[in-house]
């Protein structure tokens, strides 16, 4: 990476079903958490947050499901870029071919360069979950998504975070009725599944939310959810105003945002 980033920051290529991945960034250190669209296109969207991939310094991975995982194997091996995973995401993935890995476990912390990871597993059905708080040893950036329930671990993982990126998968009434067959609803639904913002909406209210700078709705369905119903929900419970609560969306994304000293 050129030149040093004089504060933590993130964004967002995209946030949804289609496709996810998220850079942070800090110091001399920049990092790509899932790579959940083809090889060219995550070079598309790097483009537009002004991302040169020969100045990543590696691949985090939360899981190996499609949309977190599209375009690892082809972009790492392209940009010679290691790739970190949890044992269990490796061995689901253990015919493709990375240009190197390196295994973290979901209970243990982490350090890439100048970024700090503490992993934490989250209950979906995947081999071996995991989301993340990435920290700079002054300001934490709490991330999840993927999660069918909030566990007490995962309340204490992501309480008292500077910036938070935040699953808001489904509204429960537009899920009973909207499109999608009755086994993959209640797959959705369900423990293992994805927080509707009802349950986005409790587990803000439910963790110190007081040095919040930045809170981000993510994961948002396209046919099962509306991006205002979301914001609404995690607004209320935080008692601010809908537009503090920014979008992640699935074609834009999310530009830079800074977690600063105040």
């Amino acid at each position: 990476m050129t030149g040093a980033v004089p504060a933590m920051r993130f964004a967002l290529l995209g946030s949804g079903s289609k496709g996810n991945a998220l850079v942070v960034e800090y110091a001399d250190t920049r990092i790509l958490i899932d790579c959940g669209f083809s090889a060219k296109e995550t070079e598309r969207r790097l483009a537009r947050l002004g991302v040169d991939p020969a100045t990543l310094d590696g691949l985090v991975i939360t899981h190996e499901h499609d949309d977190h995982w599209k375009g690892v194997s082809r972009f790492s091996r392209r940009h010679d870029l290691t790739v970190w995973v949890t044992p269990g995401t490796q061995a689901a993935k253990r015919d493709d071919a990375l240009a190197a890995v390196e295994l973290y476990s979901p209970h243990e912390p982490f350090s890439i360069g100048d970024l700090e990871f503490f992993p934490y597993p989250v209950p979906h059905d995947a081999r071996e979950p995991a989301q993340f708080v990435v920290g700079n040893g002054d300001k934490r950036l709490g991330v999840l998504s993927d999660i069918g329930h909030a566990t007490p671990h995962v309340r204490s993982m992501i309480d008292a975070c500077d910036a938070l990126i935040l699953e808001s998968n489904h509204d429960v009434a537009m899920l009973a009725a909207g499109p999608y067959p009755a086994s993959l609803k209640r797959r959705v639904g369900g423990a293992l599944g994805h927080l509707s913002n009802d349950q986005a909406a409790e587990l803000i209210a439910s963790i110190d939310a007081s040095d919040l700078q930045q809170l981000v709705v993510a994961h948002i369905s396209e046919s099962n959810n509306r991006p205002e119903l979301a914001q609404a929900a995690l607004a209320q419970a935080l008692s601010t105003t809908a537009d503090w609560v920014h979008v992640a969306h699935q074609r834009e994304g999310l530009s830079w945002r800074s977690l600063v000293n105040r």
